[in-house]
């Protein structure tokens, strides 16, 4: 039952009074039902921390390129279980100005970075910020050496850092990773050690920095991917973020590069 509004208590009112105190407490009723409703669905929901950034960039004139890049983060908490799934992907296009050998000129279209991934993990609670965790992730990225990698892993998390202001939490443990080599056409298998640390740190009541370290270790290959962010809130469920994204790879080809960096500013949607 909707709590009635203090207003509505008519007993009290002069008898030439309750008539349009009758009328405001029937506009008033909708009001209060609806929010005991949202404050309802959301001590109910079981979904926290769930979201998509978007981010799109383009040129035309003397030079022609596109680039898109987009992430979702969907985060559920049932009993003592914390599921979550994280998407990312990223595709780069350019047009360049080719010269044939007769002279005559076309415009030609080219693809400069198409890559995507997908993680997914599920934690059990063993009390207050500690788990026991089971990660899975997939990428594609064909302009790298590796232009596969998969990998799942368990682990131990616990929280390092619990303060007001700043979080810290971490998760370490072995796994199992496959890759496939691009230019051998070479498909291994091999163990490796995961670990990942979280670090939150709130600036002001609007603002945060937040950096994700992924460390995946195995005999023959280290991968390592960085992201920092900085988001400034503008309202419950909007922010703008600046984000700077570093991965390396120890064992890469003699013409590839061992580090990427991807630097994106984007519209971050959240849903509470």
């Amino acid at each position: 039952m909707p709590r009635p509004h203090p207003l509505c208590d008519i007993r009290r009112s002069p008898v030439k009074y309750r008539y349009v105190i009758s009328l405001l407490c029937l506009a008033l009723s909708p009001l209060a039902s609806a929010q005991d409703a949202n404050q309802i669905a959301a001590i109910a929901s079981p979904w926290s921390g769930s979201g998509g950034e978007l981010g799109f960039a383009s040129a035309s004139g003397n030079s022609t390129s596109e680039t898109f890049n987009g992430k979702l983060r969907l985060r559920y908490a049932e009993g003592d279980w914390i599921h979550s799934m994280d998407l990312f992907g990223l595709r780069s296009s350019a047009e360049y100005k080719r010269t044939q050998d007769d002279g005559s000129v076309d415009f030609v279209r080219q693809t400069t970075a198409y890559r995507y991934s997908a993680a997914a993990a599920s934690g059990l609670q063993l009390g207050e910020h500690r788990q026991l965790t089971a990660n899975a992730r997939y990428e594609r990225d064909d302009f790298a050496t590796y232009d596969r990698q998969g990998s799942f892993a368990l682990g131990y998390g616990t929280r390092l850092i619990d303060a007001e202001k700043v979080v810290l939490d971490a998760q370490l443990g072995p796994g199992v990773r496959r890759t496939h080599e691009a230019d051998t056409d070479e498909t291994r298998t091999g163990l490796i050690g995961r670990g990942q640390l979280d670090l939150r740190y709130q600036l002001t009541d609007n603002t945060a920095l937040v950096n994700n370290l992924l460390v995946e270790s195995g005999s023959y290959n280290t991968f390592a991917q960085n992201d920092l962010g900085l988001s400034v809130s503008m309202s419950d469920r909007l922010a703008l973020k600046a984000g700077w994204q570093a991965r390396h790879n120890s064992d890469v080809a003699v013409d590839k590069r061992k580090t990427d960096t991807l630097t994106t500013v984007n519209l971050v949607y959240t849903y509470k």
